[in-house]
C-alpha cells in the first residue's frame, strides 16, 4: 500500500509539473491577403463550414477549446495543428503555385469523400465540424468548380 502512495504522489507531482511547460499558440489578429476565402468568392455557407471544420488546424488562427491549457492535451493539440498547417494552410493559399493549388484541391475532395477530414479525433469533441451529406456534396461541388477554373 505504501508503494501505491509513492507512485500516486510521483504521478501527481509529475502531472502538476508538466502544466508549467508552455506550448506555442496558433493565433493571429489579422487575416492575410493570401487567405483562401479572400482570394476566392466562397459562398457564405461554405465559408462558415470551412471555419468550423477546417480552419482550427489549417490556418494561422485556432479557436482553442477549454482543455488547451491542460498538458498533455495541449501538446497533442500543438502537434496536430503544426501537422495540419504543414499539409495545408488556408491563410497562405494564394502563395501556392497553380499546380500546387490544384493538387491541394484534389486532395481536399478525396479526403472529404473518404471521410478522412475532418478527423474523427476533432469531430469527437467538435460535433458541429462534421459534414452532413448535403454539406459535403456542396463543398465538393464548389471545390471541383474551383479546381476546374484554375
Amino acid at each position: 500500500m505504501k508503494i501505491l502512495k509513492i507512485i500516486a504522489t510521483i504521478a501527481l507531482v509529475g502531472f502538476v509539473g508538466i502544466q508549467f511547460i508552455p506550448t506555442e499558440r496558433n493565433q493571429s489578429d489579422t487575416v492575410p491577403e493570401t487567405d483562401f476565402m479572400l482570394v476566392h468568392n466562397v459562398p457564405e455557407t461554405i465559408q462558415k463550414k470551412l471555419q468550423v471544420s477546417c480552419y482550427d488546424c489549417h490556418s494561422n488562427n485556432t479557436q482553442y477549446p477549454w482543455y488547451n491549457k491542460i498538458q498533455p492535451a495541449a501538446w497533442f493539440l500543438e502537434d496536430h495543428i503544426k501537422e495540419g498547417k504543414a499539409e495545408l494552410n488556408f491563410n497562405e493559399w494564394d502563395s501556392l503555385s497553380s499546380r500546387r493549388k490544384s493538387s491541394k484541391l484534389r486532395s481536399i475532395i478525396k479526403q472529404i469523400e473518404s471521410g478522412e477530414m475532418p478527423l474523427d479525433s476533432y469531430t469527437l469533441i467538435h460535433k458541429d465540424a462534421k459534414f452532413s451529406e448535403a454539406e459535403a456534396e456542396e463543398l465538393i461541388n464548389f471545390i471541383t468548380q474551383l479546381k476546374d477554373s484554375l
